[in-house]
């Protein structure tokens, strides 16, 4: 049986959008994990409990991650 010519079977790779989205999801679980980690120590330092605790912790890991997220996403568009 003869080999197989090795253009034949190549796939494609992710394309250009699918990898702005990828890295702008990437950046948003990293910033959204800093931001509960920076918000949440600033947070308790500040004195705050309960229903102020979440709120706050919850506004600044969305800060954060869709912040980290767009500079990742436009990185990744840059690279395409």
């Amino acid at each position: 049986m003869p080999a197989v010519p090795g253009g034949v079977y190549q796939t494609q790779g992710p394309s250009c959008m699918d990898r702005i989205k990828m890295g702008f999801f990437l950046g948003f679980c990293v910033g959204m994990a800093s931001g509960a980690l920076f918000g949440g120590f600033s947070a308790l330092r500040g004195g705050l409990r309960g229903k102020e605790l979440v709120n706050t912790v919850g506004k600044v890991m969305m800060q954060g991650g869709g912040s980290f997220g767009t500079f990742l996403a436009i990185g990744s568009g840059l690279r395409c």
